[in-house]
C-alpha cells in the first residue's frame, strides 16, 4: 500500500495478467474394491471407514491399506511331472495399482469396500463404492479390479450401474468408465456365447465408457508367504497325495529340501493374468501428460506385459472394432519388434449412427474425454471470473477474449483441427435475456488416422 506524507489522492499499480482457463486434471483414476486392510483415521482401528483416499504411490498404497493376498498353493501331478496350479486370486487390487503405475499412473483414490476375510467378491459392496465418490470434484476413471471374481451376470450388470453413473454425471463432472471382458479369451464361454458376446449382449452402449480385449500376462509373481502359506499336492485324479494339507514352505524346507527348491522355482514361473483396465488407467495419465487429452490412448506399449492372453488377427480385430451396435472393443495386440501395445481408441458408442452425418463424433475415446475437459475448463473459468460481473457488452468481450485465447493456444498445441483459427473453433458472447450471458462455442475436435489407405500405381 502506498504511505503517503501529504494530503490528496495516491495512486499504486496493480499489475494484472488478463483472465485465463486452466485446464483441469483429465485421469484420476478411482479403484473400488477389496484391500487387505481399511484405512483408518488417526491410528484408531475404530475409526475405519470406506472414504475415498487419495494415494500417489504404491508405497503410499501400502501404508494405508497394506499389500495383496497371500495365496495358497496346489501341486499338481502331470506325465510332465509336477506343476504348480494357478491360485484363482479374486482380490486384484493391489496388483492391478502396480500396473497402473508400471504403466504412467500417478495420484488415484482408492475406495475400499471390504477387507480379504471377505467370502467372495460382492457386487452389492462395489455398487456401494461408487455412492461414496459424490463428493471427488476431480474428473475420473472407473475402475473395479476386482469385477472378474464375480459371476458373469453380476459383473455384466455392474458395469451397467457404473455407466449409469458416468452417463448422469454429464460433461460438469466428467466421469469414464474403463471396462474389461469376463474372460480373457474367446475359447471360454458364457453359455454358449464367447465373452465378447456376453459382454455385447448385456452391458449398454455408451460414449462415457471404452472396452479392451484380451487380458494380460504380466511378470508379475502372486504373493505367498513362506511361514503361512499352506502347501497342498493332488495326483492326476485330483486327490491328495504326497504332502498332507496345510504343510507351509517354510517346514516343507526341512523335511524335503529338493521338493521346496522344486516350487520355489515353479513360483517364480507362475504369473499374474490380469484385466487390462488397469494398465490402460496408467495409459491414459501418460498420453495426457506427455502428449494431451486430445491424443488418442493407442499405439502405445504396455509395460510389465509379456504378451495378450490371445493373440489377434486384423480380421479379429475387425471384428471387436466395428459393431453393427456401436458397442465397439478395443484390442491389444502384439506385434514382432514392438511389444504388446494398446491397438484401438474407440468408446462403447462405436457405432456410425447418424444417417444425415458421415461420422459420429462420440466413437473416439479422446473425442470424448477432451470434450468434456474444454467444458469443464471453460465452465470452471467462466464461473470464477464473471458470474455477478455487470451484464453488459464490455463484460462479454472479455469472456469472448478469454474463451478465444484459450482454443487458440490449444490449436496451437495440435488439439483442435483446421488450418487457421477461424476453422477450428468460433466464439459467441451476448446477452441471453435478464441476467444471461449466453455463450456459444463450437470447436473442431482432432480426430485419429484410424485407417491409412495406400494407393500404388505402376507408372509405363
Amino acid at each position: 500500500m502506498p504511505n503517503p506524507t501529504t494530503p490528496g489522492v495516491s495512486i499504486e499499480e496493480l499489475p494484472k495478467l488478463p483472465n485465463s482457463i486452466a485446464l483441469v486434471e483429465t485421469a484420476v483414476p478411482v479403484f473400488i474394491g477389496y484391500t487387505e486392510r481399511k484405512p483408518s483415521e488417526d491410528n484408531d482401528t475404530s475409526a475405519s471407514d470406506y472414504k475415498p483416499s487419495k494415494i500417489s504411490s504404491l508405497l503410499d498404497f501400502e501404508k494405508k491399506f497394506g499389500s495383496a493376498k497371500m495365496e495358497s498353493i496346489t501341486l499338481k501331478d502331470t506325465d510332465a511331472g509336477i506343476t504348480i496350479l494357478d491360485p484363482k486370486a479374486k482380490f486384484l487390487m493391489y496388483y492391478s495399482l502396480q500396473m497402473y503405475f508400471a504403466n504412467g499412473g500417478g495420484a488415484c483414490y482408492i475406495v475400499s469396500v471390504e477387507d480379504y476375510n471377505a467370502a467372495q467378491v460382492e457386487k452389492s459392496l462395489l455398487e456401494s463404492g461408487l455412492n461414496l465418490i459424490n463428493n471427488i470434484k476431480e474428473p475420473l476413471l472407473l475402475i473395479f479390479p476386482d469385477a472378474v471374481s464375480l459371476t458373469a451376470s453380476d459383473f455384466h450388470a455392474l458395469y451397467n450401474t457404473a455407466i449409469t453413473k458416468a452417463e448422469s454425471a454429464g460433461e460438469s463432472k466428467n466421469m469414464f468408465a474403463l471396462l474389461d471382458t469376463y474372460y480373457g479369451n474367446s475359447t471360454t464361454k458364457i453359455g454358449n456365447l464367447t465373452a465378447v458376446e456376453s459382454f455385447r449382449n448385456t452391458v449398454n452402449s455408451s460414449s462415457y465408457a471404452a472396452a479392451y480385449f484380451p487380458h494380460l500376462k504380466t511378470v508379475l509373481n502372486y504373493h505367498f508367504d513362506e511361514k503361512i502359506t499352506p502347501v497342498s499336492h493332488l495326483d492326476t485324479q485330483n486327490q491328495p497325495v504326497g504332502i498332507a494339507n496345510g504343510v507351509t514352505l517354510e517346514s516343507l524346507k526341512i523335511a524335503n529340501s529338493s521338493l521346496y527348491n522344486q516350487i520355489k522355482e515353479l513360483l517364480k514361473s507362475l504369473k499374474v493374468v490380469l484385466p487390462p483396465s488397469s494398465a490402460i488407467a496408467g495409459v491414459y495419465g501418460r498420453i495426457d501428460n506427455t502428449k494431451g487429452v486430445w491424443k488418442a490412448p493407442a499405439n502405445v506399449s504396455l509395460n510389465y506385459v509379456t504378451a495378450p492372453t490371445e493373440k489377434i488377427s486384423d480380421e479379429e480385430q475387425s471384428g471387436l472394432n466395428i459393431d453393427d451396435e456401436g458397442k465397439s472393443i478395443n484390442a491389444i495386440r502384439s506385434f514382432t519388434g514392438k511389444g504388446t501395445l494398446v491397438w484401438g481408441a474407440r468408446t462403447l458408442d462405436g457405432k456410425d449412427k447418424k444417417e444425415d452425418e458421415k461420422d459420429n463424433e462420440w466413437k473416439y475415446i479422446h473425442v470424448r474425454r477432451y470434450y468434456n475437459m474444454l467444458k469443464q475448463s471453460i465452465s470452471i473459468a467462466l464461473n470464477e471470473k464473471f458470474i455477478n460481473q455487470p451484464h453488459v457488452i464490455h463484460t462479454w468481450l472479455r469472456a469472448k477474449a478469454m474463451i478465444e485465447n484459450f482454443l487458440n493456444q490449444q490449436w496451437i498445441d495440435g488439439a483442435l483441427a483446421g488450418n487457421s483459427p477461424k476453422e477450428a473453433y468460433k466464439v459467441e458472447v451476448k446477452s441471453g435475456g435478464t441476467n444471461i450471458m449466453d455463450v456459444k462455442i463450437e470447436v473442431a475436435l482432432v480426430r485419429p488416422a484410424e485407417f491409412i489407405v495406400l494407393n500404388f500405381s505402376h507408372k509405363l
